[in-house]
């Protein structure tokens, strides 16, 4: 998405995302929800939704940059809820969390914004690359983010919703399109079509089930999505989990994003 790359020569001196999990995740999202001061830098171009790059502060040394997507701001949709696409966003960054991949950075409901409640994201300071420039190169997590768009039935994984850090780190955002009930899985991601999940990700998958069905995970998605939608994330957790489960085929031209960045 335009607006999270580096390369149009604006240094913001934002310090690089935490790694994954752990307590520096835990002290962003309470920053991203706590931090009196927000100011809105401009509008991020080339998004389908109000999209902001914000400024919080008082935050050491020049303020906490971050992506603000408003509830109010959210275009109209058919087959998603009106209102509720940054909740989603919330929802599959608590899921990401729990099963330690894949990396999405820090994001959360904050209440008192500019233009009303609404998804509030730490910004990734990235580079050019993306998913279709790279997919040669780190398969594991490429494998990763295509079994995360299975399980949260991702309607809108394009490549440039993948990005690189200068630490070479893959991250992952907008995913305000997810976690619908019915069947809406739309990514470029295809290339481990066929293939059965890997051994060493099944005990990730069987503690996110575990926590979604009896832990804090099911408190916090209860507060983000449908009933109905966590009943259905929780039958494709256990349907990944099956033996016999591959990865999906495309059925249609329908089965990739346009456009494909």
């Amino acid at each position: 998405m335009p607006g999270r790359s580096s390369s149009g020569g604006r240094s913001t001196g934002s310090p690089p995302p935490p790694e994954a999990g752990g307590p520096q995740w835990n002290a962003a999202e309470r920053l991203l929800v706590e931090l009196p001061e927000l100011e809105l830098l401009g509008i991020l171009q080339g998004a389908s939704n109000y999209t902001f790059l914000a400024q919080l502060g008082p935050h050491e040394p020049a303020g906490l940059l971050a992506v603000y997507k408003p509830a109010r701001g959210e275009s109209p949709l058919w087959d998603f809820e009106a209102g509720t696409l940054y909740q989603r966003e919330v929802a599959a960054y608590r899921l990401s969390k729990v099963l330690g991949w894949p990396r999405i950075p820090p994001t959360v409901v904050r209440d008192q914004a500019p233009h009303g409640v609404g998804a509030m994201q730490l910004y990734v300071e990235a580079d050019r690359r993306h998913f279709l420039s790279e997919q040669a190169h780190q398969r594991d997590a490429w494998r990763r983010i295509a079994l995360f768009d299975v399980i949260t039935n991702n309607a809108d994984r394009k490549s440039g919703h993948c990005l690189f850090d200068a630490q070479d780190r893959i991250w992952v955002i907008d995913h305000g399109l997810t976690f619908h009930s019915d069947p809406k899985l739309r990514t470029v991601i295809w290339d481990f079509s066929g293939e059965p999940l890997p051994p060493e990700l099944c005990a990730d998958l069987e503690r996110a089930l575990i926590d979604l069905e009896k832990g804090t995970l099911a408190d916090e998605l209860a507060e983000l999505l449908r009933p109905g939608e966590v009943r259905v994330l929780k039958r494709r957790l256990r349907g990944v989990l099956d033996p016999t489960w591959r990865f999906p085929e495309p059925t249609s031209a329908w089965s990739v994003p346009w456009p494909p960045v």
